[in-house]
Protein backbone atom coordinates (compact mmCIF):
# COMPACT_ATOMS: atom_id res chain seq x y z
CA UNK A 1 0.00 0.00 0.00
CA UNK A 2 3.11 2.43 0.89
CA UNK A 3 4.38 1.92 -2.56
CA UNK A 4 1.04 2.51 -4.32
CA UNK A 5 -0.07 6.08 -2.47
CA UNK A 6 4.35 6.73 -2.95
CA UNK A 7 3.45 6.24 -7.31
CA UNK A 8 0.54 8.35 -6.73
CA UNK A 9 1.63 11.34 -4.73
CA UNK A 10 5.09 11.57 -5.78
CA UNK A 11 4.85 11.05 -9.34
CA UNK A 12 8.22 12.82 -10.42
CA UNK A 13 10.15 10.65 -8.12
CA UNK A 14 9.00 7.72 -10.22
CA UNK A 15 9.77 9.55 -13.75
CA UNK A 16 13.40 10.01 -12.30
CA UNK A 17 13.61 6.99 -11.18
CA UNK A 18 12.60 5.15 -14.29
CA UNK A 19 14.21 7.47 -16.47
CA UNK A 20 17.37 6.59 -14.46
CA UNK A 21 16.89 3.21 -14.70
CA UNK A 22 16.17 3.08 -18.31
CA UNK A 23 19.78 4.63 -18.65
CA UNK A 24 21.19 2.03 -16.52
CA UNK A 25 19.93 -0.81 -18.17
CA UNK A 26 21.91 -0.04 -21.20
CA UNK A 27 25.11 -0.82 -19.06
CA UNK A 28 23.56 -3.24 -17.32
CA UNK A 29 22.46 -5.02 -20.04
CA UNK A 30 25.57 -4.89 -21.53
CA UNK A 31 27.50 -6.77 -19.27
CA UNK A 32 24.96 -9.56 -18.59
CA UNK A 33 24.40 -10.09 -22.57
CA UNK A 34 28.12 -10.20 -22.87
CA UNK A 35 28.30 -12.57 -20.00
CA UNK A 36 25.73 -15.14 -21.28
CA UNK A 37 27.52 -14.92 -24.81
CA UNK A 38 30.59 -15.92 -23.21
CA UNK A 39 29.00 -18.49 -21.37
CA UNK A 40 27.48 -20.00 -24.37
CA UNK A 41 24.21 -19.14 -23.59
CA UNK A 42 23.27 -21.67 -20.89
CA UNK A 43 20.36 -20.74 -18.57
CA UNK A 44 21.61 -20.31 -15.01
CA UNK A 45 24.81 -19.10 -16.05
CA UNK A 46 24.96 -15.20 -15.83
CA UNK A 47 23.33 -15.68 -11.94
CA UNK A 48 26.46 -18.08 -10.99
CA UNK A 49 28.83 -14.93 -12.46
CA UNK A 50 26.52 -12.23 -10.99
CA UNK A 51 27.27 -14.04 -7.79
CA UNK A 52 30.69 -14.95 -8.09
CA UNK A 53 31.44 -11.19 -8.50
CA UNK A 54 29.61 -10.00 -5.40
CA UNK A 55 31.89 -12.82 -3.66
CA UNK A 56 34.99 -11.99 -4.97
CA UNK A 57 35.38 -8.11 -5.88
CA UNK A 58 35.85 -5.84 -3.20
CA UNK A 59 32.87 -3.49 -2.97
CA UNK A 60 30.93 -5.18 -4.91
CA UNK A 61 29.59 -7.19 -2.11
CA UNK A 62 28.68 -4.17 -0.09
CA UNK A 63 27.47 -2.19 -2.77
CA UNK A 64 24.68 -4.55 -3.29
CA UNK A 65 23.96 -4.38 0.50
CA UNK A 66 23.50 -0.27 0.09
CA UNK A 67 21.30 -0.98 -3.02
CA UNK A 68 18.93 -3.93 -0.43
CA UNK A 69 18.85 -1.08 2.47
CA UNK A 70 17.38 1.57 -0.29
CA UNK A 71 15.02 -0.52 -1.85
CA UNK A 72 13.97 -2.00 1.51
CA UNK A 73 13.79 1.44 3.35
CA UNK A 74 11.93 3.46 0.22
CA UNK A 75 9.24 0.43 0.26
CA UNK A 76 8.64 0.89 3.95
CA UNK A 77 8.77 4.77 4.34
CA UNK A 78 6.49 6.28 1.95
CA UNK A 79 7.79 10.08 2.48
CA UNK A 80 9.40 12.64 -0.38
CA UNK A 81 12.84 12.67 1.29
CA UNK A 82 13.26 8.74 1.35
CA UNK A 83 11.56 8.22 -2.26
CA UNK A 84 14.88 9.47 -3.43
CA UNK A 85 16.65 7.11 -1.88
CA UNK A 86 16.48 4.54 -5.14
CA UNK A 87 18.28 7.00 -7.05
CA UNK A 88 22.00 6.67 -6.05
CA UNK A 89 20.68 2.54 -5.65
CA UNK A 90 19.99 2.83 -9.40
CA UNK A 91 23.59 4.80 -10.50
CA UNK A 92 25.06 2.02 -7.96
CA UNK A 93 23.51 -0.95 -10.27
CA UNK A 94 24.77 0.36 -13.33
CA UNK A 95 28.10 0.20 -12.27
CA UNK A 96 27.80 -3.48 -10.42
CA UNK A 97 29.44 -5.59 -10.39
CA UNK A 98 32.98 -3.55 -9.86
CA UNK A 99 35.64 -4.46 -12.64
CA UNK A 100 32.89 -6.24 -15.07
CA UNK A 101 34.05 -4.21 -18.00
CA UNK A 102 30.74 -3.31 -20.45
CA UNK A 103 32.52 -3.82 -23.31
CA UNK A 104 34.70 -6.60 -22.32
CA UNK A 105 38.88 -6.27 -23.04
CA UNK A 106 40.10 -9.22 -24.24
CA UNK A 107 37.10 -10.78 -25.99
CA UNK A 108 33.97 -7.65 -26.44
CA UNK A 109 30.67 -8.75 -27.04
CA UNK A 110 30.24 -9.85 -31.00
CA UNK A 111 26.60 -8.52 -32.21
CA UNK A 112 25.10 -11.08 -33.53
CA UNK A 113 21.20 -11.99 -34.89
CA UNK A 114 20.96 -14.36 -31.84
CA UNK A 115 22.06 -11.45 -29.51
CA UNK A 116 19.54 -9.61 -31.18
CA UNK A 117 17.05 -11.57 -30.78
CA UNK A 118 18.39 -12.01 -26.73
CA UNK A 119 18.34 -8.48 -26.35
CA UNK A 120 14.52 -7.85 -27.76
CA UNK A 121 13.79 -10.82 -25.12
CA UNK A 122 15.59 -8.90 -22.47
CA UNK A 123 14.42 -5.50 -22.83
CA UNK A 124 10.49 -7.41 -22.33
CA UNK A 125 11.23 -8.91 -19.60
CA UNK A 126 13.00 -5.75 -17.72
CA UNK A 127 9.84 -3.58 -18.91
CA UNK A 128 7.30 -5.53 -18.32
CA UNK A 129 9.21 -6.21 -14.66
CA UNK A 130 9.70 -2.99 -14.27
CA UNK A 131 6.10 -1.40 -14.87
CA UNK A 132 5.04 -4.04 -12.52
CA UNK A 133 7.22 -3.54 -9.41
CA UNK A 134 7.05 0.50 -10.37
CA UNK A 135 3.45 0.63 -9.69
CA UNK A 136 3.39 -1.49 -6.57
CA UNK A 137 6.64 -0.12 -5.07
CA UNK A 138 6.99 3.26 -6.59
CA UNK A 139 10.40 4.76 -6.65
CA UNK A 140 11.86 1.41 -5.49
CA UNK A 141 10.89 -0.72 -8.59
CA UNK A 142 13.11 0.15 -11.26
CA UNK A 143 15.76 -0.27 -8.60
CA UNK A 144 14.85 -3.81 -7.57
CA UNK A 145 13.99 -4.31 -11.13
CA UNK A 146 17.84 -3.72 -12.12
CA UNK A 147 18.97 -5.89 -9.09
CA UNK A 148 17.22 -8.61 -10.11
CA UNK A 149 18.88 -8.68 -14.00
CA UNK A 150 21.11 -11.24 -13.79
CA UNK A 151 18.03 -13.79 -13.32
CA UNK A 152 15.91 -11.93 -15.82
CA UNK A 153 18.88 -12.50 -18.25
CA UNK A 154 18.83 -16.40 -17.29
CA UNK A 155 14.94 -16.45 -17.87
CA UNK A 156 15.02 -14.78 -21.15
CA UNK A 157 18.16 -17.33 -21.91
CA UNK A 158 15.72 -20.17 -20.44
CA UNK A 159 12.53 -18.72 -23.21
CA UNK A 160 15.29 -18.68 -26.01
CA UNK A 161 16.82 -21.84 -25.86
CA UNK A 162 13.78 -23.81 -27.92
CA UNK A 163 13.66 -21.32 -30.35
CA UNK A 164 16.89 -20.61 -30.92
CA UNK A 165 17.03 -24.60 -31.34
CA UNK A 166 14.35 -24.32 -33.65
CA UNK A 167 15.48 -21.46 -35.76
CA UNK A 168 19.15 -23.38 -36.27
CA UNK A 169 17.65 -27.10 -37.43
CA UNK A 170 17.85 -26.12 -40.93
CA UNK A 171 21.70 -25.93 -40.78
CA UNK A 172 22.12 -28.86 -39.16
CA UNK A 173 19.58 -30.51 -41.67
CA UNK A 174 21.75 -29.16 -44.20
CA UNK A 175 24.66 -30.53 -42.25
CA UNK A 176 23.25 -33.98 -42.44
CA UNK A 177 22.56 -34.20 -46.04
CA UNK A 178 25.84 -33.02 -46.90
CA UNK A 179 27.12 -36.26 -44.86
CA UNK A 180 24.71 -38.49 -46.64
CA UNK A 181 25.78 -37.10 -49.92
CA UNK A 182 29.50 -37.28 -48.83
CA UNK A 183 29.35 -40.43 -47.06
CA UNK A 184 32.50 -40.08 -45.19
CA UNK A 185 33.72 -42.47 -41.93
CA UNK A 186 33.01 -39.93 -39.09
CA UNK A 187 35.49 -39.91 -36.67
CA UNK A 188 33.79 -38.42 -33.12
CA UNK A 189 36.48 -37.44 -29.78
CA UNK A 190 35.36 -36.43 -26.69
CA UNK A 191 36.86 -36.17 -23.37
CA UNK A 192 37.00 -34.28 -20.29
CA UNK A 193 40.12 -32.55 -21.98
CA UNK A 194 42.37 -32.82 -24.37
CA UNK A 195 39.44 -33.16 -27.12
CA UNK A 196 41.50 -30.26 -29.81
CA UNK A 197 45.06 -31.91 -29.44
CA UNK A 198 43.60 -35.44 -29.88
CA UNK A 199 41.26 -34.16 -32.93
CA UNK A 200 44.53 -32.85 -34.80
CA UNK A 201 47.09 -35.76 -34.28
CA UNK A 202 44.09 -37.89 -35.66
CA UNK A 203 43.89 -35.61 -38.31
CA UNK A 204 47.75 -35.53 -38.99
CA UNK A 205 47.94 -39.29 -38.73
CA UNK A 206 44.62 -40.05 -41.25
CA UNK A 207 45.80 -37.48 -43.79
CA UNK A 208 48.81 -39.40 -44.78
CA UNK A 209 46.07 -41.73 -46.09
CA UNK A 210 42.75 -40.60 -46.19
CA UNK A 211 41.52 -37.74 -47.51
CA UNK A 212 40.53 -35.95 -44.17
CA UNK A 213 38.37 -33.11 -42.96
CA UNK A 214 38.64 -31.61 -39.17
CA UNK A 215 36.35 -29.62 -37.49
CA UNK A 216 38.31 -26.28 -37.02
CA UNK A 217 39.99 -25.11 -33.27
CA UNK A 218 37.36 -25.95 -30.82
CA UNK A 219 33.96 -26.25 -32.53
CA UNK A 220 32.26 -28.99 -30.70
CA UNK A 221 29.06 -27.96 -30.19
CA UNK A 222 26.06 -28.52 -32.73
CA UNK A 223 26.05 -25.41 -34.70
CA UNK A 224 29.69 -25.63 -34.52
CA UNK A 225 30.15 -29.73 -36.26
CA UNK A 226 26.82 -28.16 -38.56
CA UNK A 227 28.79 -25.38 -40.15
CA UNK A 228 32.40 -27.74 -40.49
CA UNK A 229 30.39 -29.91 -42.23
CA UNK A 230 28.79 -27.39 -44.49
CA UNK A 231 31.55 -25.16 -45.61
CA UNK A 232 34.42 -28.03 -44.98
CA UNK A 233 33.21 -31.50 -46.05
CA UNK A 234 33.17 -31.26 -50.20
CA UNK A 235 32.55 -34.76 -52.65
CA UNK A 236 35.76 -37.24 -51.91
CA UNK A 237 36.22 -36.74 -48.61
CA UNK A 238 37.18 -40.07 -46.90
CA UNK A 239 37.13 -38.90 -43.23
CA UNK A 240 35.16 -36.41 -41.00
CA UNK A 241 36.74 -36.11 -37.70
CA UNK A 242 34.49 -34.20 -35.20
CA UNK A 243 35.73 -32.79 -31.37
CA UNK A 244 32.30 -33.48 -29.50
CA UNK A 245 31.78 -31.42 -26.51
CA UNK A 246 29.64 -30.34 -24.08
CA UNK A 247 27.51 -27.69 -21.57
CA UNK A 248 24.53 -29.91 -20.17
CA UNK A 249 23.74 -33.44 -20.00
CA UNK A 250 22.35 -34.96 -23.09
CA UNK A 251 24.67 -32.73 -25.71
CA UNK A 252 27.07 -35.87 -26.78
CA UNK A 253 23.56 -38.24 -27.58
CA UNK A 254 22.21 -35.49 -29.45
CA UNK A 255 25.41 -34.70 -31.41
CA UNK A 256 25.64 -38.17 -32.25
CA UNK A 257 22.18 -38.38 -33.22
CA UNK A 258 22.50 -35.35 -35.65
CA UNK A 259 26.84 -36.74 -36.70
CA UNK A 260 26.58 -40.33 -36.16
CA UNK A 261 30.26 -41.64 -35.47
CA UNK A 262 31.45 -44.26 -37.23
CA UNK A 263 34.40 -44.40 -34.88
CA UNK A 264 33.94 -43.27 -31.41
CA UNK A 265 36.83 -42.04 -29.13
CA UNK A 266 36.81 -41.15 -25.82
CA UNK A 267 40.40 -38.99 -24.13
CA UNK A 268 39.73 -38.61 -20.42
CA UNK A 269 37.45 -38.71 -17.72
CA UNK A 270 38.18 -36.07 -15.72
CA UNK A 271 36.91 -33.09 -13.58
CA UNK A 272 36.52 -30.43 -16.73
CA UNK A 273 32.71 -30.46 -16.36
CA UNK A 274 32.10 -30.46 -12.46
CA UNK A 275 30.60 -27.09 -12.74
CA UNK A 276 27.67 -28.00 -14.76
CA UNK A 277 27.51 -31.97 -14.05
CA UNK A 278 28.31 -31.92 -10.20
CA UNK A 279 29.59 -35.64 -10.23
CA UNK A 280 32.75 -37.52 -12.74
CA UNK A 281 29.61 -39.98 -12.51
CA UNK A 282 27.94 -38.16 -14.31
CA UNK A 283 30.69 -36.99 -16.78
CA UNK A 284 31.55 -40.26 -17.16
CA UNK A 285 27.94 -41.07 -18.27
CA UNK A 286 27.10 -38.06 -20.43
CA UNK A 287 31.06 -39.06 -22.50
CA UNK A 288 30.21 -42.55 -22.85
CA UNK A 289 26.94 -41.65 -24.79
CA UNK A 290 29.50 -41.13 -27.92
CA UNK A 291 30.18 -44.58 -28.58
CA UNK A 292 26.39 -45.90 -28.64
CA UNK A 293 26.02 -45.93 -32.26
CA UNK A 294 29.41 -46.50 -33.35
CA UNK A 295 30.84 -49.23 -34.86
CA UNK A 296 34.10 -48.95 -33.48
CA UNK A 297 35.52 -47.75 -29.99
CA UNK A 298 38.78 -46.70 -29.20
CA UNK A 299 39.37 -46.02 -25.41
CA UNK A 300 42.53 -45.54 -23.45
CA UNK A 301 41.86 -48.62 -20.67
CA UNK A 302 44.54 -47.43 -17.69
CA UNK A 303 41.33 -46.12 -16.65
CA UNK A 304 39.23 -48.20 -15.01
CA UNK A 305 36.27 -46.88 -15.69
CA UNK A 306 37.10 -46.80 -19.30
CA UNK A 307 38.31 -50.26 -19.12
CA UNK A 308 34.70 -51.43 -17.92
CA UNK A 309 33.09 -49.68 -20.50
CA UNK A 310 35.37 -50.98 -23.03
CA UNK A 311 34.61 -54.47 -22.27
CA UNK A 312 30.61 -53.66 -21.92
CA UNK A 313 30.55 -52.34 -25.36
CA UNK A 314 32.72 -55.78 -26.75
CA UNK A 315 29.89 -57.54 -25.09
CA UNK A 316 27.33 -55.77 -27.42
CA UNK A 317 29.23 -56.56 -30.34
CA UNK A 318 31.44 -53.92 -31.46
CA UNK A 319 34.82 -53.34 -32.04
CA UNK A 320 37.13 -52.29 -29.10
CA UNK A 321 40.34 -51.10 -30.04
CA UNK A 322 42.18 -50.41 -26.63
CA UNK A 323 44.89 -48.16 -25.70
CA UNK A 324 47.22 -47.77 -22.65
CA UNK A 325 50.48 -45.62 -21.65
CA UNK A 326 51.44 -48.44 -19.20
CA UNK A 327 54.17 -50.60 -20.62
CA UNK A 328 53.45 -53.92 -20.61
CA UNK A 329 49.36 -53.61 -20.68
CA UNK A 330 47.56 -56.23 -22.82
CA UNK A 331 45.99 -53.95 -25.21
CA UNK A 332 45.73 -52.59 -28.69
CA UNK A 333 48.22 -49.93 -28.97
CA UNK A 334 50.99 -49.48 -26.01
CA UNK A 335 52.81 -46.15 -25.65
CA UNK A 336 55.58 -46.08 -23.87
CA UNK A 337 56.71 -42.82 -22.75
CA UNK A 338 60.52 -41.51 -22.79
CA UNK A 339 61.78 -41.82 -19.62
CA UNK A 340 65.20 -40.77 -18.97
CA UNK A 341 68.01 -42.38 -21.15
CA UNK A 342 65.15 -44.72 -22.86
CA UNK A 343 63.43 -43.63 -25.80
CA UNK A 344 59.60 -43.94 -26.41
CA UNK A 345 58.16 -46.65 -27.98
CA UNK A 346 54.81 -47.83 -29.04
CA UNK A 347 52.99 -51.26 -29.99
CA UNK A 348 50.11 -51.27 -33.02
CA UNK A 349 48.28 -53.63 -32.70
CA UNK A 350 48.58 -57.09 -30.61
CA UNK A 351 51.53 -59.28 -31.12
CA UNK A 352 53.21 -56.80 -32.46
CA UNK A 353 56.76 -55.61 -31.88
CA UNK A 354 57.54 -52.10 -29.97
CA UNK A 355 58.76 -49.70 -32.21
CA UNK A 356 60.92 -46.49 -31.61
CA UNK A 357 59.02 -43.31 -31.83
CA UNK A 358 60.18 -39.73 -31.43
CA UNK A 359 56.83 -38.13 -30.03
CA UNK A 360 56.56 -34.02 -29.88
CA UNK A 361 57.56 -32.95 -26.50
CA UNK A 362 53.85 -30.75 -26.02
CA UNK A 363 51.79 -34.47 -26.84
CA UNK A 364 50.18 -35.73 -23.59
CA UNK A 365 50.98 -39.31 -23.83
CA UNK A 366 47.09 -40.58 -23.71
CA UNK A 367 46.28 -38.12 -25.90
CA UNK A 368 48.51 -39.59 -28.48
CA UNK A 369 47.98 -43.19 -27.97
CA UNK A 370 43.93 -42.72 -28.66
CA UNK A 371 45.30 -40.76 -31.87
CA UNK A 372 47.53 -43.59 -32.71
CA UNK A 373 44.36 -46.03 -31.80
CA UNK A 374 41.84 -43.92 -33.86
CA UNK A 375 44.69 -44.23 -36.98
CA UNK A 376 44.92 -48.02 -36.48
CA UNK A 377 41.12 -48.68 -36.33
CA UNK A 378 40.97 -46.20 -39.57
CA UNK A 379 43.26 -48.46 -41.49
CA UNK A 380 46.66 -46.39 -41.72
CA UNK A 381 49.28 -48.70 -41.43
CA UNK A 382 51.46 -49.16 -38.61
CA UNK A 383 54.42 -48.31 -39.89
CA UNK A 384 53.01 -44.99 -41.25
CA UNK A 385 51.62 -44.29 -37.78
CA UNK A 386 54.46 -44.13 -36.40
CA UNK A 387 56.72 -42.52 -38.93
CA UNK A 388 54.05 -39.30 -38.09
CA UNK A 389 54.32 -38.83 -34.55
CA UNK A 390 57.44 -37.08 -34.57
CA UNK A 391 55.60 -33.86 -37.08
CA UNK A 392 52.80 -33.81 -34.57
CA UNK A 393 50.77 -30.54 -34.95
CA UNK A 394 50.56 -28.34 -31.86
CA UNK A 395 47.07 -26.88 -30.97
CA UNK A 396 47.53 -22.99 -30.19
CA UNK A 397 47.62 -21.59 -26.35
CA UNK A 398 48.18 -25.28 -25.53
CA UNK A 399 51.93 -26.08 -24.35
CA UNK A 400 53.22 -23.89 -27.39
CA UNK A 401 56.52 -23.57 -26.05
CA UNK A 402 58.31 -20.20 -27.62
CA UNK A 403 61.69 -17.92 -26.73
CA UNK A 404 61.02 -15.11 -25.82
CA UNK A 405 63.19 -11.60 -26.95
CA UNK A 406 64.82 -11.47 -23.34
CA UNK A 407 66.04 -15.19 -24.04
CA UNK A 408 63.82 -17.14 -21.81
CA UNK A 409 61.29 -19.86 -23.23
CA UNK A 410 58.02 -19.04 -22.52
CA UNK A 411 55.46 -22.07 -22.38
CA UNK A 412 51.91 -20.63 -23.84
CA UNK A 413 49.39 -23.42 -21.75
CA UNK A 414 46.40 -20.63 -21.48
CA UNK A 415 43.74 -22.85 -22.95
CA UNK A 416 41.08 -23.97 -20.37
CA UNK A 417 43.35 -25.64 -18.00
CA UNK A 418 42.39 -28.57 -16.35
CA UNK A 419 44.07 -30.22 -12.92
CA UNK A 420 45.98 -32.87 -14.80
CA UNK A 421 47.25 -30.86 -17.43
CA UNK A 422 48.18 -27.90 -15.41
CA UNK A 423 50.49 -30.27 -13.36
CA UNK A 424 51.72 -31.63 -16.23
CA UNK A 425 52.61 -28.55 -17.88
CA UNK A 426 54.15 -27.38 -14.66
CA UNK A 427 56.21 -30.66 -14.36
CA UNK A 428 57.62 -30.11 -18.21
CA UNK A 429 58.01 -26.10 -17.54
CA UNK A 430 60.18 -27.29 -14.21
CA UNK A 431 62.63 -29.81 -16.31
CA UNK A 432 63.22 -27.47 -18.89
CA UNK A 433 64.45 -25.15 -15.98
CA UNK A 434 66.10 -27.51 -14.53
CA UNK A 435 68.00 -28.45 -18.29
CA UNK A 436 68.35 -24.66 -18.87
CA UNK A 437 69.86 -23.84 -15.46
CA UNK A 438 67.26 -20.92 -14.72
CA UNK A 439 64.59 -20.16 -12.40
CA UNK A 440 60.72 -21.17 -12.66
CA UNK A 441 58.08 -18.76 -13.26
CA UNK A 442 54.36 -19.27 -13.34
CA UNK A 443 51.41 -17.33 -14.10
CA UNK A 444 48.28 -18.23 -13.49
CA UNK A 445 44.42 -17.30 -12.34
CA UNK A 446 44.12 -21.00 -11.64
CA UNK A 447 41.14 -23.39 -12.71
CA UNK A 448 37.88 -22.58 -13.36
CA UNK A 449 34.67 -24.62 -14.06
CA UNK A 450 35.39 -27.18 -11.46
CA UNK A 451 32.38 -27.10 -9.07
CA UNK A 452 32.89 -28.00 -5.74
CA UNK A 453 36.14 -29.13 -5.86
CA UNK A 454 37.24 -25.65 -6.96
CA UNK A 455 39.00 -24.60 -4.57
CA UNK A 456 40.86 -27.91 -3.46
CA UNK A 457 42.43 -28.23 -7.20
CA UNK A 458 43.41 -24.34 -6.86
CA UNK A 459 45.17 -25.12 -3.31
CA UNK A 460 46.95 -28.46 -4.84
CA UNK A 461 47.99 -27.13 -8.04
CA UNK A 462 49.81 -23.59 -5.97
CA UNK A 463 51.36 -26.47 -3.74
CA UNK A 464 52.88 -28.18 -6.81
CA UNK A 465 54.23 -24.82 -7.23
CA UNK A 466 55.84 -23.95 -4.11
CA UNK A 467 57.11 -27.48 -4.09
CA UNK A 468 58.91 -27.11 -7.27
CA UNK A 469 60.45 -23.28 -5.79
CA UNK A 470 59.09 -21.79 -8.85
CA UNK A 471 57.79 -17.93 -8.83
CA UNK A 472 53.86 -17.80 -8.60
CA UNK A 473 52.12 -15.06 -10.04
CA UNK A 474 48.60 -15.32 -9.00
CA UNK A 475 46.42 -13.48 -11.69
CA UNK A 476 42.98 -12.04 -10.63
CA UNK A 477 40.63 -12.74 -7.43
CA UNK A 478 38.96 -15.52 -8.29
CA UNK A 479 41.33 -18.39 -7.38
CA UNK A 480 43.97 -16.08 -5.51
CA UNK A 481 43.80 -17.36 -2.13
CA UNK A 482 43.75 -20.62 -2.76
CA UNK A 483 46.78 -20.62 -4.97
CA UNK A 484 48.84 -18.66 -2.13
CA UNK A 485 47.73 -20.78 0.61
CA UNK A 486 48.42 -23.98 -1.85
CA UNK A 487 52.10 -22.12 -2.32
CA UNK A 488 52.48 -21.31 1.26
CA UNK A 489 51.90 -24.47 2.50
CA UNK A 490 54.89 -26.49 0.34
CA UNK A 491 57.55 -23.58 -0.55
CA UNK A 492 60.81 -23.83 1.40
CA UNK A 493 62.88 -20.52 2.16
CA UNK A 494 64.90 -21.22 -0.86
CA UNK A 495 61.28 -20.77 -2.81
CA UNK A 496 61.15 -17.81 -5.16
CA UNK A 497 57.91 -16.62 -3.60
CA UNK A 498 54.32 -15.73 -5.00
CA UNK A 499 52.22 -12.30 -5.64
CA UNK A 500 49.03 -12.04 -6.20
CA UNK A 501 48.53 -9.40 -9.04
CA UNK A 502 45.41 -7.97 -10.76
CA UNK A 503 46.10 -9.09 -14.52
CA UNK A 504 47.96 -11.21 -16.61
CA UNK A 505 49.46 -7.78 -17.95
CA UNK A 506 50.48 -6.73 -15.02
CA UNK A 507 52.70 -9.55 -14.54
CA UNK A 508 54.09 -10.12 -17.89
CA UNK A 509 56.90 -7.51 -17.02
CA UNK A 510 57.91 -8.67 -13.71
CA UNK A 511 57.86 -12.34 -15.34
CA UNK A 512 60.31 -11.42 -17.65
CA UNK A 513 62.53 -9.39 -14.79
CA UNK A 514 62.67 -12.61 -12.80
CA UNK A 515 63.24 -15.04 -15.25
CA UNK A 516 66.02 -13.53 -16.75
CA UNK A 517 68.04 -15.04 -20.09
CA UNK A 518 67.47 -18.46 -18.53
CA UNK A 519 64.50 -18.79 -16.67
CA UNK A 520 61.16 -20.76 -18.12
CA UNK A 521 57.99 -18.85 -17.98
CA UNK A 522 55.06 -21.04 -17.91
CA UNK A 523 51.30 -19.13 -18.65
CA UNK A 524 48.87 -21.53 -17.40
CA UNK A 525 45.11 -20.75 -18.15
CA UNK A 526 43.74 -17.75 -19.05
CA UNK A 527 41.21 -16.80 -17.03
CA UNK A 528 38.36 -14.81 -19.34
CA UNK A 529 37.70 -11.31 -18.95
CA UNK A 530 33.97 -11.81 -17.59
CA UNK A 531 35.52 -13.84 -14.27
CA UNK A 532 37.18 -11.53 -11.47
Amino acid sequence: MAGIVASVLYVPFVVTASVLGALAAILIAGRWVRVAQREHYVPGSVSRMAWLWVRREPGSGPATVVVLVAIAVAVLVPIPAVQALPFPAIVLLGLLPFGLSFRGTSKPLAVTSRVKRLLAVWIVLHLGVGVALTLVLGTAGPALTLLLSAPLTDLALAIMSPIEKSASQRYVAAAQKRLAQVRPTVVAITGSYGKTSTKNYVAHLLSATFTTVASPASFNNRLGLARSVNDKLVPGTEMFVAEMGMDAPGQIAELCEHFPPDIAAITVIGEGHLQRMRTTEAILQEKSTITDRARTVVLPIDDARLAALAASDRMQGKRVVTVSCVPGTDADVVLSPASGAEEATIVLGRGAEPVPVTVASTGHAVNVAVASGIALAAGVPAAVIASRLDALPGSQHRAEVQQSPSGALVIDDTYNANPVGSLRALESAAALAAERGGPLVVVTPGMVELGPVQAERNHAFGAAIGAVGARLFAVARTNRAALLAGYASTATPDALGADAVRSREHAVAEAVAVAGERGVILYENDLPDHYP
